[in-house]
């Protein structure tokens, strides 16, 4: 008879390099010392979970069908915010209820939602170990049931990334400086860039090598959208721009 195979498990978090990775590795691999895990990254900043989400739409689908996603990217760790399991139409996701995977199952399609089963010994600054890893580990050697608590009828916070035209939001900065919007490139040479408290003009380049040796330049990255860029420099250390601030680029 065959052995079942495991399914993949992908983590995504914002613990850096810190112990806390291992940690949940070591708790799935004791649960299903089969399965595989893969890295999607822990270098999203702090509990930024706007950008931990762009992060994720923008991964997901490069991944094999019935892989699960860990995502452990929680401020509110500990707090009435429900720990969930969302099955979509090819994937299955793990995390808290709090934005950070909703943009992705929307965008699958939510075949079900279940809440996660929170252990009375479960650690309240730690559920990517007690909750998360938990659940990943059970469902990895098939057996959902230990972890699955009630039904629910749909995700309580409903993150979007703001589209409107040409207005959108800032959704991550690369740990190049680049910063990295929502906003496609519109076959445009030049654009003009507005913030709340700026205002500038920035030429468009196909690659970063081709961009001017001084000053930001804009370029279409790996996401198909618009991002400010200065070559060998951080563009975010020059504009202090942040994940989630409104831009507009026309």
């Amino acid at each position: 008879m065959a052995m079942r195979k495991s399914p993949l498990i992908v983590l995504l978090t914002d613990f850096g390099e810190s112990e806390y990775v291992g940690i949940m590795k070591g708790v799935i691999i004791s649960l299903s010392p089969t399965s595989r895990i893969v890295d999607l990254t822990h270098s999203i900043r702090p509990q930024s979970v706007r950008e931990g989400a762009w992060v994720l739409l923008n991964a997901f689908t490069e991944f094999p069908r019935n892989t699960i996603f860990v995502c452990v990217i929680d401020p509110g760790v500990g707090t009435e915010r429900d720990s969930v399991y969302v099955r979509t139409e090819n994937y299955s996701f793990i995390g808290p209820d709090n934005g950070l995977m909703y943009p992705a199952v929307i965008h699958d399609g939510i075949k079900s939602i279940s809440t996660l089963v929170v252990e009375n010994d479960a650690s309240k600054t730690f559920h990517g170990r007690d909750v998360f890893a938990r659940a990943a580990g059970y469902m990895g050697r098939g057996q959902a049931g230990q972890v699955l608590g009630g039904f629910k009828p749909e995700l309580s916070v409903k993150l979007e990334f703001p589209l409107r035209e040409r207005d959108g939001i800032v959704v991550r900065i690369d740990r190049f400086g680049n910063i990295i919007t929502n906003i496609p490139h519109a076959n445009s040479k030049e654009y003009r860039i507005e913030t709340s408290d700026l205002k500038w003009d920035l030429n468009w380049y196909p690659t970063y090598s081709e961009g001017p040796d001084e000053g930001l330049f804009l370029v279409t990255g790996s996401y198909d959208t618009l991002e400010i860029a200065v070559k060998n420099a951080s563009a975010v250390e020059e504009l202090r721009l942040s994940v989630g601030q409104n831009i507009r680029i026309e």
